[in-house]
Formats: structure tokens, C-alpha cells, sequence
């Protein structure tokens, strides 16, 4: 018997996907990722200075910090201080890794952006929102630093989305919710420009394993994905037009 999506959506649709601008005050970037029932709130801040390693080359930087509430889940989660767990650690560096492949970091000179993705409920594909609210967010941050005259022109050269895929009883599918994520024999996690260009792909089989013309078919779901949610992107970011430098 084939799977039955428990939200009733076809193989290849995505759950609705909405991106609220401006959800708090201070971040230049502040922007609340709906996701189904997955809600990450992705913010931005932006430090004068670059780490050590930069110092001195004129180039600026990008890092991510990833938290989940502790009422994310429908059991309560201990908050992780000072020692982050390994897959908080790595989720992080996959925003990072994916957003700085958006920016020319030669244009945003020393200065380091701060993507904060906080997750405040999950539903799994927390890092797939976390990396497509996280763009937004960084778009409507360098919107702001041209109108205050901090930087000359935009470092964006680049339009960046994520999304998961998998096989479930043997078919792929788009886009999966917790139900489906616990269930699936194979998940990826794709990261994707706006050339359809991949950035990374993350993937494995729980069991068994998967056949080159199943990855194929992952990918494929994945690539119609992804073009929708670079259009919902676009569509969130008003001077979107003045802001890529592509």
C-alpha cells in the first residue's frame, strides 16, 4: 500500500510556506518562517570586525547560531548552554556554509552577520526553514545597511533555499513533516542557488539502501521545491530587483 500523506498533499507539493517581515525590533533582520507547522524564527545582526583568520584582508564573514525552545517539541527540551550538542553544532555550520554562498564577502568588508535561527516549533525540516527564512532575513539586513549608507552596494549574489526529500515505502516525496521524517527509509536535506546549482546535499538510507535512479528522483522533487520557494523569497523581499547582484 503506497504512503498516505497525513496532510492530505500530493508527493510533490510543499507545505504552505509564509515569511512575517519585521517580527522583532532591533534585528536589521528579523523574519518568523512558517513551514507547515514548523516555525523558525530567523534574525540577523550585524558586529563591526571579522574573526582572526580574516583580520587585516578586508573581507567580511557570515555565521549562524541554531537554538531550539524548549517547548519546540511536544515533550520539553533541556536548553543547551555552554556545551551544544552535535547536531546543533552541525545544523549551525549548514546555515552558515549555505548562506555565505549567497554574499560577495569582499563587498560587505570586516563586518560579521549573525544569523540567529531559533526554532519555536518543530515539525521537522527545521534547517531547510531555518536556511530559506534565514535568506530572507539577510536580504531584508543588507536592505537596510544600503538605506543607512553602512555599505555602498549589495554583497548578494546569490538566491539560497533548502528543502527535504525521501522515500517513503520505496516513492519520494517532498518536503516531510515529523510523521513522515521518523517514517522515511531514505531523507536528504538539500541545499540548492538560484541557479538550481547545489550547495550541499545531506543524505542517508535508515535501512537498506537506495538506488541511483531513486537519488535521481529525490533530486528532481527537490529542484521543484526549491523553485517555489525561491519565488516565495523573492516575493517576501520588496527591492529584491536592487538588492541581487547576479
Amino acid at each position: 500500500m503506497a504512503w498516505q500523506r497525513p496532510d492530505g498533499r500530493q508527493p510533490y507539493e510543499l507545505r504552505p510556506i509564509s515569511f512575517q517581515q519585521g517580527f522583532t525590533r532591533f534585528a536589521p533582520g528579523a523574519v518568523l518562517t512558517k513551514c507547515g507547522e514548523t516555525q523558525v524564527l530567523c534574525s540577523v545582526s550585524v558586529t563591526q570586525g571579522v574573526p582572526k583568520f580574516l583580520e587585516g584582508t578586508g573581507k567580511g564573514w557570515l555565521t549562524a547560531e541554531y537554538r531550539m525552545l524548549p517547548t519546540a517539541t511536544p515533550q520539553r527540551q533541556e536548553r543547551e548552554f555552554m556545551k551544544l550538542s552535535g547536531r546543533t553544532q552541525e545544523i549551525q555550520r549548514l546555515i552558515g556554509r549555505s548562506l555565505r554562498a549567497a554574499l560577495d564577502l569582499d563587498v560587505l568588508g570586516e563586518r560579521t552577520l549573525t544569523i540567529d535561527a531559533d526554532v519555536l516549533q518543530a515539525d521537522a525540516g527545521t534547517r531547510t526553514t531555518a536556511i530559506t527564512g534565514g535568506f530572507v532575513a539577510l536580504a531584508h539586513a543588507i536592505s537596510k545597511l544600503l538605506q543607512q549608507g553602512v555599505i555602498e552596494r549589495s554583497p548578494i549574489v546569490g538566491q539560497i533555499a533548502a528543502i527535504s526529500v525521501g522515500l517513503l515505502q520505496g516513492e519520494a516525496f517532498l518536503d516531510l513533516n515529523y510523521t513522515e521524517d521518523v517514517s522515511a527509509d531514505v531523507d536528504f536535506n538539500v541545499v540548492m542557488n538560484q541557479h538550481l546549482g547545489i550547495i550541499e546535499v545531506q543524505g542517508t538510507a535508515e535501512e537498506g539502501s537506495f538506488s541511483r535512479t531513486q537519488l535521481n528522483h529525490l533530486l528532481d522533487f527537490a529542484e521543484k521545491g526549491i523553485q517555489q520557494l525561491l519565488s516565495a523569497q523573492q516575493q517576501a523581499i520588496p527591492d529584491w530587483n536592487k538588492l541581487y547582484q547576479g
